[in-house]
């Protein structure tokens, strides 16, 4: 990131308050106070990587150097899991609540509509993207949506990717990529000078067009969602969910250990 990049951030951080879980930087934010702060982003057209953490990410953080900069470099990292909450309280270092991914963007995009900002949607199979921005005009007809593009191209394609973003200069970029391709796609179209809000959305867009159920809102409110999805792809999702998930329990288990012990971490 360019170094005044990085003193209108500070500037628009200010005092915000932060902790860290194992290798991982996150904000103690509620939702509308990362709403909040992500207009101002939006406002002074500085650019930002608004990322979401959950186990997975951290346990990811944990074992790849370059995934960890990445992360620990973003504007605003909110706790997307109820396992990160569950482990602040644990470390006595206690986040507000959790900030979840899908629900932080239908509230950008309402706030977009709003204020008519700018939006644009990366990601997903491309009749996927279309469902997706079919949907959200249905919701928010006054919605400005200046373009889709699906997820499905390669390294060589990201540099025209990115000259359509400056092009149709979105404030907001919802990218439905998975990780880690996504970070390394937001790094470089942010380095290429994109000053947009990049957020990843992760299956998002295949919620919000309806191709795959979102869990019932009793499940939600029980923390529960991650089992839902695990139950819709259990191929895909098993080892990321259930043994990611003991990683990550073992992980912060140690880390409160070596806090009792009075060590650095």
């Amino acid at each position: 990131m360019y170094e005044n990049q990085k003193i209108n951030q500070e500037k628009i951080l200010g005092n915000n308050g932060r902790i860290q879980i194992l290798n991982t930087i996150i904000d103690v934010l509620n939702v509308q106070e990362t709403i909040d702060l992500v207009e101002q982003y939006i406002v002074t057209k500085t650019p930002l990587h608004l990322m979401g953490v959950n186990a997975d990410k951290i346990n990811e953080v944990n074992d790849n150097e370059i995934m960890k900069k990445i992360v620990n470099s973003c504007g605003i990292i909110n706790a997307d899991g109820a396992s990160v909450i569950l482990a602040s309280k644990f470390l006595k270092k206690p986040l507000p609540e959790r900030v979840a991914g899908i629900d932080l963007m239908q509230s950008l995009v309402a706030l977009s509509e709003k204020k008519q900002y700018k939006i644009y949607l990366l990601g997903a199979k491309q009749e996927v993207v279309e469902q997706t921005a079919n949907a959200l005009k249905k919701q928010h007809d006054k919605l400005k949506i200046v373009g889709i593009h699906n997820g499905y191209f390669k390294r060589e394609d990201w540099n025209k990717i990115g000259l359509e973003l400056k092009e149709k200069d979105p404030d907001i970029v919802f990218v439905g990529i998975t990780s880690p391709l996504k970070e390394y796609l937001i790094e470089y179209l942010q380095e290429q000078g994109n000053n947009a809000v990049f957020m990843g959305v992760g299956g998002s867009f295949d919620v919000i067009s309806g191709n795959i159920p979102r869990a019932p809102l009793w499940m939600q409110k029980m923390n529960l969602e991650w089992l839902f999805r695990v139950i819709q792809e259990p191929r895909r999702l098993f080892a990321r969910y259930f043994i990611g998930n003991w990683k990550f329990i073992i992980a912060v288990l140690k880390e409160r250990k070596t806090i009792k012990n009075g060590k650095t971490i």
